[in-house]
C-alpha cells in the first residue's frame, strides 16, 4: 500500500527525479518559473475557447479530463521545484496570503 502522500514527501521525489537525471543544473529559479509559465499556459490553453459551461463540464470528457489533470500536474510539479529550491514552505506561504486576504477583504 503507497504511503499518504504530503508537500515534503512530492518535493523530494521531484528532487530525486531530476538527482537522477543530472538536471539540477537546469533548474534555476529564472528555469523553474519559466517552466512553470509554459506549463500554466498549457492548461490555459485547454480552456481557452470554451464558453463558461463548457469549462464547467471540461473533466466529463475523459480526454480533456486527462489532459487538464497532467497539466494541473506539471503546474504543480514546477511550483513545488521552485518552491525547493528558493526555500518557501508552500503551505505556510499560502496560509500567510489567506490571513492577509481576510483582513483586506473581510466578508460583509
Amino acid at each position: 500500500m503507497n504511503e499518504p502522500l504530503d508537500v515534503a514527501k512530492l518535493q523530494r521525489r521531484l528532487a530525486e527525479f531530476a538527482a537522477a537525471r543530472d538536471w539540477q543544473p537546469y533548474h534555476t529559479p529564472k528555469n523553474l518559473v519559466a517552466a512553470l509559465s509554459v506549463e500554466a499556459s498549457e492548461l490555459v490553453e485547454i480552456f481557452q475557447w470554451l464558453t463558461p459551461e463548457e469549462s464547467a463540464r471540461v473533466m466529463d470528457d475523459p480526454d480533456t479530463a486527462h489532459r487538464v489533470t497532467d497539466e494541473i500536474a506539471d503546474v504543480l510539479a514546477y511550483l513545488l521545484q521552485l518552491c525547493e529550491v528558493l526555500g518557501v514552505d508552500p503551505l505556510t506561504a499560502l496560509s500567510a496570503k489567506i490571513d492577509r486576504n481576510e483582513r483586506r477583504f473581510p466578508a460583509p
